[in-house]
């Protein structure tokens, strides 16, 4: 990962807002898999996916000390994030089995 060397505060700003698209881009291609996923699931137990959740956030807290930021930072936006991603899951789940 190669961050660019900004020569002003507003060329600085202006990578800050193009990386926050890019992450509020990812989140929703990730929401959008997580959606597909509800068409797989056979109860909402299998839904809430505890090993699964607790698999991704163990990942994802690895990647951030190896790329040294806080673990905990990414440990929160993720418990937040998946959280919701739950709930637009099940929501989704109990939408394929009605029809």
């Amino acid at each position: 990962m190669e961050t660019t060397k900004c020569t002003t505060l507003n060329e600085a700003r202006e990578k800050i807002d193009t990386v926050d698209e890019q992450i509020v881009a990812l989140i929703a291609e990730r929401n959008n898999y997580i959606k597909q996923i509800a068409h797989f699931k056979t109860s909402i137990e299998e839904v809430k996916a505890e090993e699964r959740i607790d698999a991704v956030i163990s990942r994802v807290r690895e990647q951030a000390i190896s790329l040294d930021l806080s673990p905990n930072l990414i440990n929160d936006l993720y418990v937040r994030m998946i959280d919701a991603m739950v709930e637009s899951e099940i929501a989704e789940f109990n939408n394929a089995k009605s029809h």
